[in-house]
């Protein structure tokens, strides 16, 4: 294999390297593993490598033995998991040598092990088994994993017998807790709970997690087991205070450890621009066979919209050039993408290149995404590790701690919306000490601009923490309905959920969803619908099967959330490059069949209207008000664009008639009085596109002050709004409830919106890009849309913000 960003940097364009960030390498610090390990396991551990301990697992794994909880925050490939299982299986071990009669004393020690993936449970389960079989000499240690893709056999033997129980929050909700009788072994013996992925837990999900969480050591309690808590997590702002607000107060505190003793070899970031439309990259020269086409030149991705200044070819093309060429040279690696088309259509680009310059190596790269069947997710990921695949264009699902060492490089396609995240992306190159590769594209949008100019924010700001709110009321109300129909609800329970006393229990049964009795508050048994069914825990709801009509084969799924924006009838759906047509989509099914002609592609056109309901916090400022607020947001899609795939020329409008879908959830706005407008100098026949550039640009920004990327956001601006009477710029999350990425916004007030002035004032258009005010996900077509409207009115807003606002606000 080639010297990777030798390579890279000979076969770039001038400018197309917009910085190289060093990482630089860092030696391990071990101790040896506490003298409370049994021996049979440090012996298992020294076969698997780790016959010491890295510092950082030495001391979290003290923690859960003195039973505490704790959360272990350090890099990619820092062997967290080792902390969370040498107790336990350190417990295990020495029961199962205990005499019969002294064991009979006592419960079976037992751990839940939570993941937000299957394929990571899965992955954990390999892992455990065969650091057990390497320690067990003769005691049995029961490991199983249950989930929705356990078949009977599976789940009795985890449910009866095992001592690791490996799941998800999902099956832990609606089997494990719904059922929690059942589960009575489990609970009585329990010890850990390993949270696992921490960081993922964000938004909607993670304030629903957390409530899981809590009803599950709720439940322990009951049966008079108190385990410990280890969340293992990657880098993350204050971890310590972040875990808190996840397990609550009522059940203790929790103990940071982050100093990360796992060493580190040194790794480059290259931060790079796609190369102009016109230019073709220059030959690398030897010893790669790979040869540039001039097709590489002219293929434009239609998810994103072509600069009016200096054109650049769309991240995907880039991104499947890049790997293309990266697997030429020898390479293994992921290519992160931002959606689940966008991984297909990197694998179709990546495959193509191959297939015209070294057609031997075409059938090594391939997608993986949500949304296909486990057993292919299973396939894909274990062609990965031997070498059959050399790379994936995959969705953040290859972001999680999935063992796939050995990996050389990552290719990550715009921003992924967190430090957290991008941190855990280039991470996976280069792990077990090995140097790695890592790739940053800029896609044509504010934010990643902003980043490709300003490096020093990828490389010296700290991840960010989770935002979640455990209190959202969406959230909150069927989850406490849900414990109480796992068992009756005290007035100690209220400090569970974060309350301060049982109003929200008694409210609850004056509406009928609880029944009060002396005993406590019941679930209304006589409602008809069991209190688990009415909780999503992704915000998502039901999925719908995706069937071939030919055959009748299951392709994959969707949610149903999205159903409408991807599966619409006349919607091309791509899977694994085949193009399929959507024939009907119904409440549970769409039908397909393979689509006649490959060069099609579709994107969704939605219409949208925000409406608000109450305003929670707001600043008065003589430009308008500045607000915190709940709104309703109401959407339908009204046709499709078909466009062309490989230069995305557009092709027509079809027309549909969809339902209209309503979402309540958390926003911040701005009004603009009259005389503010009077004063930017913006006319009233340019004011509606100026407003407009102002809300791509601030949701482009907001990803770098909140836990978020731009499609966890939605947006909507006006001359004069319904509720306001006044100009007025809408940003709002896009999930159920909110997931607190409006309140961050709010929050950071004036540094976002000077953040957004300033993209829009240092780019180099004339009249407006993706890289300042369009948005690839507009629903208006980026019409009307100004640039320089927008840069005035953000002008005079962030003046009023720097003089007017109260002390110690904005």
């Amino acid at each position: 294999m080639t010297d990777l960003l030798s390579a890279l940097t000979r076969r770039a364009l001038p400018d197309q390297i917009a910085g190289i960030i060093e990482r630089p390498a860092r030696e391990s610090r071990t101790q040896p593993w506490p003298s409370w390990v049994d021996p049979r396991l440090v012996e298992a551990l020294a076969g698997a490598g780790a016959s010491k301990a890295w510092i950082h697992q030495a001391r979290a794994a003290e923690a859960v033995h003195e039973g505490r909880h704790v959360v272990l925050a350090t890099g990619t490939g820092s062997g967290k998991s080792f902390a969370a299982w040498v107790p336990i299986l350190s417990e295990l071990l020495g029961f199962s040598s205990q005499r019969v009669s002294l064991a009979s004393l006592t419960h079976r020690p037992t751990a839940l092990y939570l993941a937000p993936t299957k394929a990571l449970a899965a992955d954990q389960m390999a892992a455990l088994d065969a650091l057990i079989a390497a320690a067990e000499a003769g005691a049995r240690v029961g490991v199983a994993t249950a989930d929705g893709d356990s078949d009977l056999s599976e789940r009795t033997y985890a449910r009866d017998n095992a001592d690791i129980v490996l799941t998800n929050p999902d099956f832990a909700h609606h089997v494990m807790l719904s059922g929690q009788a059942r589960w009575a072994r489990l609970w009585r013996g329990l010890r850990l709970v390993v949270v696992d992925e921490f960081h993922n837990y964000k938004g909607l999900f993670g304030a629903h997690v957390a409530h899981v969480v809590r009803r599950i050591l709720r439940i322990a309690n009951h049966y008079g087991a108190h385990p410990s808590v280890v969340f293992l997590s990657a880098t993350s702002g204050d971890p310590a205070a972040t875990a808190q607000r996840f397990l609550g107060d009522s059940f203790g505190p929790v103990q940071a450890v982050t100093e990360d003793g796992s060493p580190r070899a040194g790794s480059q970031i290259v931060l790079w621009r796609p190369a102009p439309v016109d230019s073709a990259p220059p030959d690398s020269g030897p010893p790669s066979d790979f040869e540039t086409t001039t097709k590489l030149a002219t293929d434009h991705d239609p998810d994103e919209l072509p600069s009016e200044d200096a054109p650049r070819r769309a991240a995907n093309s880039e991104a499947g050039d890049l790997t293309a060429f990266l697997v030429s040279q020898g390479a293994r690696l992921l290519t992160f993408v931002r959606s689940r088309p966008g991984t297909e259509r990197v694998a179709e680009i990546a495959r193509e290149r191959l297939e015209q310059s070294s057609s031997h190596l075409a059938g090594t790269v391939a997608a993986y995404r949500g949304g296909y069947l486990p057993e292919e997710r299973r396939e894909l990921e274990g062609r990965l590790r031997v070498g059959d695949v050399r790379a994936l264009a995959t969705t953040s699902a290859l972001e999680l701690g999935i063992d796939i060492s050995g990996l050389d490089a990552v290719v990550v396609t715009g921003w992924p919306g967190t430090h957290a995240s991008f941190s855990q992306q280039i991470g996976r190159a280069g792990r077990a000490g090995r140097p790695g590769l890592a790739v940053f594209i800029g896609r044509d949008n504010p934010l990643d601009q902003y980043l490709l100019d300003h490096p020093d924010v990828i490389a010296d700001t700290p991840s960010e923490s989770n935002v979640f709110d455990p209190s959202n009321p969406g959230v909150l109300i069927p989850q406490v309905c849900a414990a109480a129909a796992e068992l009756p609800l005290q007035e100690s329970d209220a400090t569970v959920f974060g309350l301060e006393g049982t109003e929200l229990f008694d409210e609850l049964a004056r509406e009928g969803l609880l029944r009060k009795r002396p005993t406590g508050w019941f679930w209304n048994t006589t409602l008809g619908i069991g209190a688990h069914e009415t909780v999503s825990l992704r915000g998502e709801g039901s999925t719908i099967s995706i069937v071939d009509s030919g055959d009748g084969a299951v392709l994959g799924t969707v949610d149903s959330a999205r159903a409408d924006t991807t599966v619409f009838p006349g919607a091309v759906y791509l899977h694994q490059g085949v193009p399929y047509e959507v024939e009907e989509l119904g409440s549970e099914v769409a039908l397909v069949h393979r689509h006649r002609d490959e060069e099609l592609r579709t994107f969704a056109r939605e219409e949208t209207s925000v409406e608000i309901l109450n305003t929670d916090e707001s600043i008065e400022l003589s430009t308008g008000v500045w607000a915190l607020g709940t709104v309703v947001v109401s959407s339908r899609v009204v046709g499709y664009d078909i466009r062309r795939a490989r230069d995305g020329m557009y092709l027509g409008l079809v027309p549909l008639s969809m339902p209209v879908r309503e979402l309540h959830t958390s926003a911040t706005w701005w009004t603009m009085n009259a005389g503010a407008v009077k004063e930017a100098g913006v006319s009233a026949a340019d004011l509606p596109g100026a407003l407009h550039g102002a809300e791509h640009a601030s949701i482009g920004i907001l990803p770098l002050f909140a836990t978020c990327d731009r499609w966890d956001l939605g947006g909507l601006s006006t001359a004069a709004h319904l509720d306001t009477g006044k100009a007025t710029v809408i940003v709002h999350d896009a999930v159920e409830g909110g997931s607190g990425c409006a309140q961050r916004g709010f929050d950071a007030g004036l540094a976002w919106i000077e953040a957004t002035l300033e993209a829009i004032t240092t780019c180099s258009c004339t009249a407006g890009c993706p890289r300042c005010v369009q948005s690839p996900k507009c629903g208006n077509n980026n019409s009307p849309l100004s640039k320089h409207g927008a840069q005035d009115l953000l002008t005079v807003l962030v003046r009023s913000m720097r003089d007017d606002r109260p002390k110690g606000q904005l």
